[in-house]
């Protein structure tokens, strides 16, 4: 797995490799030994393997929305005095 984060690497910081077209990189990835994972997700375009690989699982939305209730805004009491006109 380090192999493929580190040609991951290279891809991303090399500009031939990162515009290069899915033959042309698969073939750069063959000749570099790359494992079967990237070499399918950089011919198909379809990084679950890719993802499988590097043990990635899939996020799950929250079930509950987090927000503000009522109970923590404070109310002024209503019989509070009015402040007076110095």
């Amino acid at each position: 797995m380090t192999d493929t984060i580190e040609l991951l690497d290279t891809i991303g910081s090399d500009a031939s490799l990162r515009h290069a077209s899915a033959e042309q990189l698969s073939h750069a990835l063959e000749q570099a030994n790359a494992s079967e994972a990237l070499a399918s997700a950089a011919a198909s375009g379809d990084s679950s393997l890719l993802f499988a690989e590097l043990g990635q699982k899939p996020n799950q939305a929250p079930q509950v929305v987090q927000s503000p209730s009522h109970e923590d805004e404070e109310e002024a009491p209503l019989d509070a005095p009015e402040p007076e006109d110095s």
